[in-house]
Parts: C-alpha cells; structure tokens; sequence
C-alpha cells in the first residue's frame, strides 16, 4: 500500500509510477466536512444536493481501475451542523450523521471496498474529545466505527471496515485505546481490520520488545502532539506482535478469530529532522529500512498490508518539509524507489 499524488511534478499521471512500483492499494482521504458543506435531507443518498464530491477521487478511481490498483479511503473531518459548530476535529454530536455519510460515499464510489474510519484518532487535534489518558475519546471513537461498519455493510458486504487508526503514541497510548474502545454495551465494536501507524525511530526488527526511550516520539516543542506517556505502551513496528495480541484480548470469543493489522502508514525522513520527527536517517538507509519493514510484516501472518507514506517529499521550501517519500520532491527516484519496488 503506499499514500501519495494522482500526479507527479511534472504533470503526468502518477499512476503507471504505481503500478511499475507494484503498489496494490492507494490510500486516499475524502472529508466529510467539504462534501457536506449543509445538512443533506437524504444524507445516505450520493445525489443529494448537498453533496460536492470532490473530483479528484472520482480520476483515483479511474485510473485506479486501469492498472488494478484498490483503493482505501480515510473519511475524516465533521462538518459543523453535525458537531454543534465545533471545527472539523470534533466528534459529530450524533454517530448515525456520519454513518449516513458513510453510505452516500459507497453508494457513490461502488468500487470502493476499504473504508478506513478517521485517522490518527488519538494525536491532538485530530478527533476530540481525546482527554489524556482517559477512556472518554475511545469510547466516543467506537460508536463512530461501530454505527460506520453497520452502515457500510448495508450498503455492501464487499465492504471493509478498518478502524483504531492509531499511531505509534498520542494522548491515549495504543493499547489503552485498544481496551477502553468500547460500546456503551461493554463490547467493542465490529471491524474487519485493525489500523495503526506503527512509524519508529528504531530498526525494524519484531526482535526487540517495546520501546525504552521515548523521548524520540516527542515532537518538537511547543508541537500540539507532545506528550508524556510511559514508554512501554508506545507501540511502533518492532511492537506490533505485542499489539496484535492486545488487540486479541479485547476481540476473545469473536467468531472470525481476532482481527488482521492494517498498517496504513510507516516510513523514515531521509533528509534531518522535520515538522513530525526528530529523527531520520540517510537515504540509502532509508532503503534499509523499507526493506527491512516489509520483509518484517511479512513474516507476520496478522498482519494485512504495509503503507509506505509516501510516494514524494515535500518541496524544501516548505517549512520543516517531510523527507519520507521514495522520489524527491522533483520526481527523482531515491534508493527507496526500487526497495520498494523490490518488497513486491
């Protein structure tokens, strides 16, 4: 899986990049908050005046289907009528709002089968309200994904729901979501996948147990995402054996045993320090470390798939520019690009 444009630098499409890189999955996001902009009167109707679609998903969709490459799709962002005119980070008031939104999206993308329910959840800003270490935000996050996968799997059974969406560490530690994620009934609730965003300042290597220096996790400061937070219940890639079986405790007894990781995003900045971490390493040893990624998640039969994030860098003109991607910001291949390539 890799996130990444529907075009490159210099114009072209991005896709036949994609498939020559054997991406089988392109992650995407579609904001509730621009599509919806008003309140629908048929909120699970695609046609609905309401609704602006954005175009660029539509030419996803398009070119997605030329070279066989699926699609997943983060569906963030509350439009204020649903949230009591809060910003888009926060919950809407009502479940079924974006579960109604969730149905026009498969209604109106019916190729569309992997729905991934918001993103990084527990990062500040992301999805309020996420008390610090408190239950009140993964509780409030379930009735989101729960009231989406019943939504989703009307529409269609071909549906799959990923939900958690974690990162590594944030204001609910992963494996404290994982357990406080629960229905008003005391279950949790229904999902096909699991998703999290395992990014590390550590070698791949499912050897080594959880982390023992945190401090590496800590954004810069004054960053809204700081946090202080036990290193043992930081969960990056090295971790996600210990997760899975966390995640195996709180689904003990469902039918289809417990469910497959999603491991939506990982990379490693390749040119210093930047706006998210602290840490990075050189170029070519980013192309270590993807390889030793990929070839670490598939060893792991629980886990479903591994997005690379992402295909570009940013341009150095942008303030603390990301350096994760596997061409440069002009398009220029870096070792990456073919361990990518490889990892197929």
């Amino acid at each position: 899986m890799i996130w990444g444009p529907l075009t490159l630098p210099n114009g072209s499409s991005a896709f036949p990049t994609y498939h020559h890189l054997g991406v089988q999955v392109l992650e995407m996001q579609l904001i509730w908050a621009r599509t919806a902009a008003t309140r629908p009167s048929e909120p699970a109707n695609p046609a609905d005046p309401a609704y602006t679609w954005p175009p660029a998903l539509e030419q996803a969709i398009s070119q997605a289907a030329q070279y066989g490459i699926a699609l997943a799709v983060m569906v963030k962002g509350t439009p204020a009528w649903a949230n009591g005119g809060k910003d888009p980070s926060w919950a809407p008031n009502d479940a079924k709002d974006y579960a109604g939104f969730l149905q026009a999206a498969s209604r109106r993308y019916p190729t569309v089968h992997y729905w991934m329910i918001w993103g990084e959840p527990t990062r500040a800003g992301n999805l309020n309200p996420m008390p610090v270490n408190s239950p009140v935000g993964p509780r409030r996050y379930a009735l989101l994904l729960d009231a989406a996968y019943g939504a989703l799997k009307t529409v269609t059974n071909a549906n799959q729901v990923i939900g958690g969406m974690t990162y590594t560490t944030g204001l609910v530690s992963p494996s404290d979501f994982i357990r406080w994620m629960r229905l008003p009934t005391g279950a949790p609730p229904r999902l096909d996948y699991y998703g999290h965003n395992p990014y590390s300042a550590r070698f791949p290597d499912l050897a080594e147990g959880p982390v023992p220096d945190f401090s590496a996790y800590r954004p810069r400061p004054n960053h809204p995402g700081r946090l202080r937070l036990p290193p043992s219940k930081a969960r990056d890639i090295n971790d996600i054996d210990t997760l899975h079986s966390e995640l195996a405790a709180a689904y003990r007894g469902r039918r289809s045993g417990a469910p497959k990781l999603w491991l939506s995003e990982f990379a490693i900045p390749s040119g210093g320090a930047d706006r998210a971490f602290y840490f990075f390493v050189s170029r070519a040893e980013q192309a270590h470390w993807l390889t030793a990624a990929f070839k670490l998640v598939d060893s792991a039969s629980y886990v479903a798939g591994l997005g690379w994030y992402e295909l570009l860098d940013e341009p150095p003109s942008v303030e603390g520019s990301l350096t994760l991607g596997l061409l440069t910001a002009s398009g220029i291949p870096k070792p990456a690009f073919k361990a990518y390539a490889l990892a197929r």
